[in-house]
């Protein structure tokens, strides 16, 4: 079983920019890198679609990801929250009979 490579941000979005910028063809570029051409372009449509979140790195998320799950811990302890006040107001309701 062949590993994967895993290549770097830079490394991908210099051969996008050789692509896109330079005007280089993707399939001789790919062949010249030693990537698969269908791999470049991939990347080139990822880059095209979200060029600010692009491949953000092994354990990164991409910024609406990463804020989605900061919102779910928030919303966590809220409800943490509100239990311990629901708690309290009975038993401070008890305390007043």
């Amino acid at each position: 079983m062949a590993k994967r490579k895993n290549y770097s941000r830079e490394y991908k979005i210099e051969t996008i920019k050789a692509i896109v910028d330079g005007g280089a063809n993707a399939a001789e570029l790919a062949r010249d890198l030693g990537v698969h051409p269908n791999t470049v372009y991939k990347w080139v449509q990822q880059f095209s679609a979200k060029p600010e979140a692009v491949f953000p790195g092994k354990g990164h998320l991409n910024p609406e990801a990463e804020e989605i799950r900061q919102l779910k811990r928030e919303v966590e302890r809220l409800k943490m929250e509100r239990e311990i006040l629901k708690k309290a107001m009975a038993i401070f309701s008890k305390d007043q009979n």
